[in-house]
């Protein structure tokens, strides 16, 4: 018999896998829910929490034409060099450049945090089990403890949380962002199109391989058909 493995124990829920639209062997993603989620990310999720993998000029017709990146990256000053007298300067970013990080180092960050160092999100939902699952729940789970569960000064309750506890505080607020398409800011809205922005930038290039398998089938049909015809 061969041996099972559970999911769920004591002290963390597993959970629930979610209709994601963009999963679909011929769907691509919603760009106007990346647009959101980007916005998201910017204004909620920036403060502690970097994008490193991720530049300016991959989000260009997927979130926000170049003429918006060329001047949302030059609102940015980045630290260049050295130049010709050996020195670093800073200039104004460029579609070159990554995501600005909030911490100009990793001992920044962590002195910032108690001396725990905000991981980096570029590639956070190929990192955990179910990760775009395991994400939404963890933005949307946030509760009161159960009676008789000590919880550390510092320490919020979430079931999805190995040990129910977790240092970041909850980050989502009902209208906590203002959508420029107007869509409600909800906490379950902002959830779903932050993890869907850090689903893309976890696999920036999912839809371009989806296209190129339909036109690669394509190519293997077309060429079945006309041997067995030739045949």
């Amino acid at each position: 018999m061969a041996a099972s493995v559970t999911l769920l124990s004591d002290d963390v829920v597993h959970p629930l896998h979610l209709p994601w639209d963009h999963t679909g062997l011929m769907s691509a993603y919603d760009c106007g829910s990346l647009r959101r989620g980007f916005q998201v990310y910017r204004q909620v999720c920036a403060t502690c929490h970097s994008i490193e993998r991720i530049h300016y000029r991959e989000l260009v017709g997927v979130t926000h034409s170049t003429e918006e990146l060329v001047e949302m990256s030059s609102e940015v000053d980045v630290v260049d060099g050295p130049n010709d007298e050996g020195e670093m300067f800073e200039r104004p970013g460029k579609l070159t450049d990554p995501l600005p990080s909030p911490y100009a180092n990793e001992e920044a960050g962590r002195a910032a945090n108690g001396g725990a160092l905000p991981p980096d999100l570029s590639l956070m939902v190929k990192a955990r089990h179910s990760g775009q699952d395991y994400l939404f729940s963890l933005l949307t789970g946030y509760c009161d403890a159960p009676a008789g569960t000590p919880m550390m000064p510092g320490l919020y309750y979430n079931p999805y949380c190995p040990g129910g506890a977790i240092a970041m505080p909850p980050p989502l607020n009902d209208g906590g962002v203002d959508y420029e398409d107007g869509t409600p800011a909800t906490i379950s809205q902002q959830a779903k199109d932050v993890v869907q922005f850090l689903n893309w930038c976890a696999e920036p290039e999912a839809d371009q391989r989806k296209k190129q398998a339909a036109q690669y089938l394509l190519v293997i049909g077309f060429t079945a058909l006309m041997t067995g015809y030739y045949k």
